[in-house]
């Protein structure tokens, strides 16, 4: 070789050797795909004492299982939020939306049927004794109108005192004729009636009962040849304008209804016809059987156009005001409480309890527990929980809320003292039906100190216990005789 080449041999050389080492330390930097597919763990737990931590695996002291791994990228076990890798994320579908705020006008829909107005009846009645010598034709369900005769009346009692009139007054004494006058409108006659008898001098036994109205001949109570009496009812007869329309209103939407708020109504006799009407009367009594508001909605009906039984619906709008909404498939609902799950991060989320309020179609308003443009799980959102409630990451009750009776209820069990602690046992017990636990070991609280003592280590029991909580607390404990033990817990030793 030329020693002149020398030198650059040995500077390629050693800019050969720097780039391997550099291509080394790249490879084994922990930034490397091989590197970061090593998941480091922190510790291992139990899940259902996410609390206790243990640098090794193996059987957890609590229960009948094995420790679960917690990893540096995972969330805290039993901490606010829940960790779910991008392809699980992907496998549910899950969609997340902002929590928006608009303004809203509630708006109420619900079916009902136009009825008879009630408040509008007219009752025909015989003003005096008599008969009936005529009937004309008409029948129950008819619309008739006002003036109709409706039945030909004899009334003797009427005739009396006509004659007793034309006689008085052809005696001429002024007061005399006066004051029997004046009887005669006191029996039920007709001023008309009356006038035709002074006029004519001739007395008018027959009289024609005729309707009052226009309207619906609902009862005709009076049949030819039968006798009547003073204020016997002949007739019944319902107004036809306007109508109601009633409709049972579910309580939860039941406060956007006022007396006199207009309402909008769509008959499907009528296709896409709009009628106008309000609310007359809000009955004071829901409904305990459906849990609904009854409404009467009054409804102007010119012309006779309307039938009373038709059906339809009504749409009553509330006044606009702002409001947060979320699409009803976000809310999570139980009987005590609403969570939704709120977006931190790409595949991490943490519940967060709510306040509902109205139901607005498919969404609803949240007058609680989130504010506007916070990102939200809003679908598969009851699978999110689920694996929430597993990973115990949801909030707990808040203080003021009752705690559920099933926590309350003392339940009783047989075991052996694995080993005692300050305030608390660990016990191997046999299996507990009423909670679906099997037989086991785990740790017990003790609801005070001085229920262990006298108590050693391998000894069996008989211990009742409640659920506070999470954690089964141990009211009363006695010793029991070993062999009675066994036989309950599997024959453990």
């Amino acid at each position: 070789m030329n020693r002149k080449m020398i030198p650059w041999a040995l500077v390629l050389l050693a800019l050969g050797a720097g780039a391997g080492w550099w291509v080394s330390r790249w490879s084994a930097s922990p930034t490397s795909p091989a590197a970061s597919a090593e998941r480091r763990v922190l510790y291992w737990y139990d899940p259902m004492v996410p609390g206790q931590r243990f640098d090794k695996p193996g059987k957890s002291p609590f229960m009948d299982m094995q420790l679960q791994p917690r990893y540096a990228d995972e969330p805290e076990p039993g901490g606010p939020a829940l960790q779910l890798d991008a392809r699980t994320v992907q496998a549910l579908g899950l969609r997340t939306v902002q929590v928006q705020r608009r303004e809203v006008a509630a708006a109420v829909e619900v079916p009902g049927t136009l009825q008879l107005n009630e408040r509008d009846v007219s009752l025909v009645q015989a003003r005096s004794g008599g008969f009936v010598e005529k009937v004309h034709a008409h029948a129950p369900g008819e619309v008739i109108a006002a003036g109709a005769p409706l039945a030909d009346l004899l009334l003797p009692d009427w005739l009396a005192a006509q004659r007793e009139f034309l006689a008085v007054r052809a005696l001429g004494d002024a007061a005399l004729t006066d004051a029997a006058r004046q009887r005669l409108p006191l029996l039920g006659m007709p001023a008309a009636l009356v006038a035709e008898v002074e006029r004519s001098g001739q007395v008018q036994a027959r009289h024609t009962v005729v309707a009052p109205r226009t309207g619906l001949l609902a009862e005709l109570m009076v049949r030819q040849g039968m006798t009547v009496s003073a204020g016997m009812s002949l007739a019944r007869i319902n107004g036809l304008d306007p109508l109601w329309f009633e409709v049972a209103v579910p309580e939860q939407q039941a406060g956007a209804i006022a007396l006199g708020q207009e309402a909008e109504l769509r008959l499907a006799a009528y296709g896409a016809d709009v009628f106008k009407a309000r609310v007359s009367a809000v009955l004071p009594e829901a409904s305990r059987e459906t849990r609904t508001l009854r409404l009467r909605l009054e409804l102007p009906n010119p012309g006779l156009r309307l039938q009373a039984g038709l059906s339809g619906h009504a749409r009553l709008q509330g006044p606009p005001r702002t409001a947060l909404l979320l699409p009803s498939e976000a809310v999570v609902r139980s009987g005590r409480r609403a969570i939704v799950y709120g977006v931190d991060a790409p595949g991490r989320f943490h519940p967060v309890e709510v306040q509902l309020g109205a139901e607005l179609g498919d969404e609803l308003v949240i007058t609680g527990g989130l504010e506007a443009g916070q990102s939200v799980v809003a679908s598969a959102t009851f699978l999110i929980d689920s694996e929430a409630s597993l990973r115990g990451v949801l909030p707990l009750p808040a203080a003021s809320e009752p705690a559920p009776v099933a926590q309350s209820v003392s339940h009783s069990a047989l075991g052996r003292i694995e080993d005692l602690g300050a305030g608390e046992l660990m016990l191997s017990h046999e299996a507990i039906p009423a909670l679906r636990w099997p037989a086991m070991t785990m740790g017990f609280k003790l609801a005070e100190p001085r229920l262990a003592a006298g108590l050693t280590r391998g000894q069996a029991v008989r211990f009742s216990f409640v659920q506070r909580g999470d954690e089964p607390v141990i009211t009363a404990i006695q010793p029991v005789a070993p062999a009675a033990a066994a036989s309950r817990t599997g024959g453990r030793p």
